[in-house]
């Protein structure tokens, strides 16, 4: 990356330790960011308990230790009818979306980029993930080769979040500047905690970006209500419960079903039928799957993975090493090295090279 303080930059600042320390981070290179709170209220703010207030409270303190102005964008209507729309459709489509992940597309790095971010050269986050950059040899061309800006991975495999960030365009990608991300999670606190940083002992988020305090369960029956249907154990065809909506409810899933006798996992869903298929005990066969296929692969910067490469299906520390077969038009047969728990239709598979550092991007689970 050039020199940052050459760099007109705008800080996302969402309330929370990470973020704050990357501003810490910014003013110690000489920088003085623009910073910027993204404010996605509900829609009857009455009904549904949000923490944006202490959030911006907190955005607002840090910016202000630092001399940084602070402004509030807001982009509601535009992650409730992009994200949110997007959700619903899978959801009620029997899928398993992952909102975080289109959440920075269309959001931190999209409605942000056409409201403010295009007047800045780079737009910082709090995220765990680093960026490489490496010039891209053109074969037979006389124009100068272009700039490759790679998505790598966190040395903290824990807070790592390459997997949310695997979907972003390759323009997104190269105005991403990351400045906590080659950090561990306890640096990053001790930092707030020696600089005394107003969030400093704030817990991590939890939940989906933006939703708060609000249960992902009453965000989908707002939207999607309720539909019961049966429960039956795969196996045997037996009738063993019910659901209040097969969109409440994802493959691999074990807790949440109110069954006795259990452990039972969820492992197919039968969505005309509005169905639940489970199978019991610890660590039923039913529940893994070795080899599925991803569609609509989305490559980070133009280039294509290769045959052996690691994945991960949800956030997790671990990398699953696996072997791809293209079979063109972005679709992938994914073969892993050993059985996975709960591939679910409409997960996002993550690809990584074999040393799981560089990410290539990722595609929709379809089976």
């Amino acid at each position: 990356m050039d020199d940052l303080a050459s760099k007109n930059i705008a800080l996302l600042l969402s309330g929370g330790v990470d973020s704050s320390v990357a501003l810490y981070e910014l003013v110690r290179q000489g920088v003085r960011p623009d910073c910027f709170y993204i404010k996605i209220g509900p829609e009857e703010e009455e009904e549904w308990d949000c923490s944006s207030e202490e959030d911006l409270e907190m955005a607002t303190a840090v910016s202000r230790k630092y001399g940084c102005k602070l402004e509030v964008i807001d982009c509601h209507r535009e992650y409730w009818e992009q994200v949110t729309t997007y959700t619903m459709s899978k959801v009620r489509a029997g899928l398993t979306p992952n909102p975080d992940v289109m959440c920075n597309r269309l959001i931190k790095f999209g409605a942000f980029h056409e409201k403010q971010g295009h007047a800045y050269d780079l737009i910082a986050t709090g995220h765990y993930a680093q960026t490489e950059e490496e010039e891209e040899k053109i074969v037979n061309s006389k124009s100068s080769n272009r700039k490759l800006t790679w998505l790598c991975t966190s040395p903290d495999p824990v807070k790592d979040q390459t997997d949310f960030l695997a979907q972003i365009y390759d323009w997104q990608l190269a105005k991403a500047l990351f400045p906590i991300g080659h950090m561990m999670k306890e640096e990053v606190r001790l930092i707030a905690e020696r600089e005394h940083l107003a969030p400093a002992h704030r817990r991590d988020s939890q939940g989906i970006c933006f939703l708060g305090k609000i249960n992902y369960n009453d965000y989908l029956r707002r939207y999607l209500g309720e539909q019961p249907g049966d429960i039956v154990e795969l196996e045997t065809g037996r009738k063993i419960g019910q659901h209040r909506g097969h969109w409440f409810h994802t493959i691999g899933q074990r807790k949440g079903l109110g069954l006795g006798g259990g452990p039972w996992f969820i492992v197919k869903k039968d969505i005309n039928e509005n169905i639940l298929y489970v199978s019991h005990g610890y660590d039923p066969a039913t529940a893994y799957r070795q080899v599925f296929s991803i569609r609509d692969f989305h490559s980070l910067n133009g280039q294509l993975p290769p045959a052996s490469v690691t994945l991960k299906i949800r956030h997790t520390p671990e990398f699953l090493p696996a072997r791809l077969e293209a079979s063109g038009n972005g679709q992938y047969t994914v073969r892993a090295e050993a059985p996975i728990h709960g591939v679910a239709p409409g997960q996002f598979c993550v690809i990584y090279d074999a040393d799981h550092h560089r990410c290539y991007g990722s595609g929709e689970i379809s089976l």
